[in-house]
């Protein structure tokens, strides 16, 4: 209205159906002060009853009329009319008071839509639109549900009746048949929507329906006018609508919380069902009787570390942000925080997980020893039956030997010869006693370490010790024999004795040295394998001792050329290894740095608070593709452990950094990204939702962060006092600051976590400047549904609110007990109270 109003010029070639509207309207309000007006461009001539029509309808008193009957007169009463009007911020264009005294019709239809358009249409509002929109609005959405009717504008769009009809069969079903209504029967849908208006909501008739049938454009300001009325006439279900908006907004937002607190429950429940049943597993320790099964449970960690575990660190870290969000929420929409059940708080969860890395590291340090254990127990088991083998060997037919009778006949040269033979023989046997000790000790050794065969290995070294023991005796009872043979004898053939004496000895080596390049051996390094012992021809003994012996060293030497091949395999074994080791350190001392880079670098932009809150969450999203873009770097190195673990190897000189502490470091990076992210989003919907300027936000970031000392992220409670007491707020450490504080502090950390988070402070700081819906308003709300009364009944809500909310009100108010109830009465009270407090809801 601010530019002038030229409204008459719109009613150029509509006199009829204009003057007829705007006479009927000026009526419907004259008739409450005891008049009327049969002729409008003749009755507001002279002014009186254009004054009391503007005292009618804005409830003020204009400045007393004159009552005489000159021209003068009559044009003062009209200027007072138009100076009322221009007060109300009217710009009346090309409309005088002379032009309404002398009968102008168009002047005078101008003038009374300008009225008309001023206090009938522009105050109306829907949805911070206003006057013609507003009304607009206001009848789409209350004609939405019926068929046949689609208004998209004020003319052709209420030709044939129906919207009409419609608009007073919403608030008034009871007076329209609406389905027995036929859009091919215009005139009788307006005259039967007129003639209801007219009877039942004092609604005077506006229009004519002919007119409006037979005009191709009914008059846009005409139609406007009579919904106007209806609008006004509907007033009271107006208010319950708006009353109605205002409980679906408060039970969106409770339905909304309940949502997200339903979804944290599960969530948390799966993850910590998920936690208690991992655990037991990561703490079942019983080993495997091999290598290969002890691997295939390696892999299983493996499998678990990269299959199974991550979907989980994602789990954990967006729980911890819904319970954020929700929270934030929760302050924002003046709730009160929420308390998860019992064993489901987040420190509940940090607790279980914290338990279960601790599990998962025990378990991967036992599987490796595990397997080290089992490693070693197979080399002892392999030597064992080496020893016992080559033991075996030399037993083979020694005890037929010395129950041999051969002596019997012998003659004195044989049996000297036969004694020296023992003699040799008896000291072939005192130098195995060595290798059977060996055999005892290895079995001991197999059986401390818990080996899975030691049954068979015991009853082996068990025979062998009763074999040995069985050769001592009876090597004893034939030197006895042979001695006493030889007392009877007294000729013997010295050299051949000798010469067996002599032989024995080599003999016994050259035994041992084939045992030794027969020997198991385990390396781990270069250096360990650079001093195995080998053997050569030239090593062992000088050419007489060869000649010396049947058969030469050719045993010997079919054995030094396999020895030097294991060496040969084991050395090429151990430079690979190395080689893995230095791989994976290679890329472990990228990785691992770069990891604690991010980290360093998403503090500082979470603290130093640069730029706006936009910008400090588009820099951290940047970071966050450029971490999970490094991602393939993480899975390298997660293949060359691999092949470290499948080599067996067990160190790496080369660098600080192991897969488990890079791992960790990972999951705590994409948890921090996502955590601060979260933060920020969550600071955007408080400053957005409390009207704070991003100079208050730095100025709460600046105070935040001075006291903020360990860059922490949040503050102690005498931090946090400190702060406050640097705000201006009465903490003392006195009785009434104490409970000051202590009321502060279940504000901003309901949980009780001993920690006062950036975004709780900022909470906190507008808090009380925010205009949140209150308990009050809401029973105020469903006050007006009731009809004032103190109670609602179930049949009022669902014809008053949107199904699902209306259904979830019923489901949740307790019964009214109060001396004024009636069957059926819900109390609307407690249950709007309890949205606000400590409830069940």
């Amino acid at each position: 209205m601010g530019a002038g109003f030229r409204g008459w010029e719109w009613l150029s070639g509509k006199m009829s159906l204009g003057s007829f509207t705007f006479t009927a309207w000026c009526n419907s309000h004259l008739r409450k002060a005891g008049t009327q007006i049969e002729n409008i461009d003749e009755d507001f001539r002279d002014g009186l009853k254009l004054m009391l029509l503007l005292e009618v309808i804005s409830g003020e008193r204009l400045p007393k009329p004159e009552r005489g009957k000159m021209r003068v007169h009559k044009i003062n009463n009209v200027n007072k009319a138009l100076d009322f009007i221009a007060s109300k911020g009217v710009k009346l264009v090309s409309i005088g008071a002379e032009e309404i005294v002398d009968g102008n019709a168009k002047m005078t239809l101008g003038m009374i839509w300008t009225i008309i358009l001023r206090f009938a249409i522009q105050d109306i509002s829907v949805e911070e639109t206003s006057a013609k929109e507003g009304l607009l609005l206001w009848c789409q959405r209350k004609t939405a549900p019926y068929k046949n009717v689609n208004v998209q504008n004020f003319h052709i769009s209420w030709k044939d009746g129906l919207a009409f009809n419609a608009l007073i069969h919403r608030h008034r079903p009871e007076l329209i048949e609406y389905d027995k209504l036929r859009k091919d029967d215009p005139v009788t849908n307006l005259n039967n929507a007129f003639e209801v208006a007219e009877k039942y909501l004092d609604i005077p008739k506006m229009l004519d329906a002919e007119d409006i049938v037979n005009t191709a454009r009914p008059d846009e300001k005409a139609i406007m006018t009579y919904v106007s009325s209806f609008y006004h006439a509907f007033s009271g279900a107006q208010k319950a609508e708006t009353a109605a908006n205002r409980i679906c907004k408060v039970l969106a937002v409770n339905q909304e919380n309940e949502h997200l607190m339903e979804d944290y429950e599960r969530l948390a429940s799966d993850l910590l069902e998920w936690i208690r049943r991992t655990i037991p597993w990561l703490e079942d320790r019983v080993p495997q009787k091999t290598i290969q099964e002890m691997q295939q449970k390696l892999e299983d960690f493996r499998d678990y570390r990269r299959v199974h575990k991550p979907p989980k660190v994602q789990e954990k870290c967006q729980l911890e942000i819904n319970f954020n969000t929700l929270q934030t929420k929760l302050r924002l929409s003046n709730r009160p925080a929420f308390m998860p059940s019992e064993g489901r708080m987040v420190s509940d969860i940090n607790n279980g997980w914290q338990h279960l890395e601790q599990a998962e590291k025990g378990y991967e340090e036992w599987l490796l020893n595990e397997i080290r254990r089992l490693e070693r127990l197979d080399h002892l088991a392999e030597k064992f039956r080496q020893k016992a083998s080559i033991h075996e060997a030399w037993t083979d037919g020694k005890e037929a030997m010395l129950k041999h009778r051969d002596y019997e006949t012998a003659t004195l040269s044989d049996i000297k010869a036969l004694i020296r033979k023992h003699e040799a023989f008896e000291s072939d046997l005192a130098a195995h006693q060595d290798r059977v000790e060996q055999i005892a000790a290895i079995a001991q050794e197999l059986n401390e370490l818990d080996y899975y065969d030691s049954h068979n290995v015991n009853t082996r070294c068990q025979k062998i010790c009763d074999q040995w023991d069985a050769l001592g005796s009876l090597t004893h009872s034939r030197r006895e024999a042979l001695e006493k043979t030889e007392k009877q004898l007294e000729t013997i053939d010295q050299l051949h004795l000798e010469y067996a004496k002599r032989a024995a000895p080599f003999n016994n080596w050259m035994e041992s040295a084939m045992e030794d390049l027969q020997d198991m051996f385990i390396v781990h390094t270069i250096e360990e394998i650079e001093v195995c012992p080998s053997l050569g021809p030239c090593s062992l003994l000088g050419a007489q001792e060869v000649q010396a012996v049947p058969g030469g060293l050719r045993p010997l030497q079919q054995l030094v050329p396999k020895r030097d091949r294991a060496l040969l395999e084991e050395q090429s074994k151990q430079q690979s290894n190395e080689h893995l080791r230095r791989q994976f350190s290679s890329q472990a001392n990228v990785v691992g740095p770069w990891i604690q880079t991010k980290m360093e670098e998403i503090g500082r932009i979470s603290i130093e608070m640069n730029g706006t809150l936009e910008d400090q969450l588009s820099h951290l999203k940047q970071y966050e593709r450029s971490i999970v873009d490094y991602k393939p770097n993480l899975d390298l190195l997660e293949q060359q452990h691999q092949l470290i673990q499948e080599a067996l190897i067990f160190d790496n000189k080369h660098t600080n950094y192991t897969m488990e502490h890079v791992r960790v470091g990972w999951e705590q990076l994409l948890t921090t990204i996502a955590r601060t992210i979260n933060e920020v989003e969550n600071q955007i919907l408080t400053r957005d939702a409390k009207g704070i300027s991003q100079e208050q936000m730095q100025e709460f970031r600046a105070s935040f962060n001075h006291f903020d000392k360990d860059h922490g992220g949040a503050l102690g409670p005498e931090e946090f006092k400190a702060c406050l007491i640097s705000l201006g707020y009465d903490v003392e450490n006195d009785r009434q600051g104490d409970a000051e504080f202590n009321r502060i502090m279940s504000v901003v950390d309901p949980n009780h976590s001993g920690l006062v988070t950036f975004q709780a402070f900022i909470d906190f700081m507008s808090r009380e400047t925010t205009d949140t819906d209150t308990a009050d308003q809401v029973i105020a709300s469903f006050k007006v549904l009731a009809g004032d009364k103190n109670f609602i009944t179930a049949e009022e809500l669902r014809r008053e609110l949107p199904p699902d909310q209306a259904e979830y009100c019923i489901a949740r108010m307790a019964p009214y007990q109060g001396p004024d109830a009636v069957p059926g009465a819900l109390d609307y009270k407690s249950f709007s109270t309890a949205l606000y407090g400590e409830s069940d809801l």
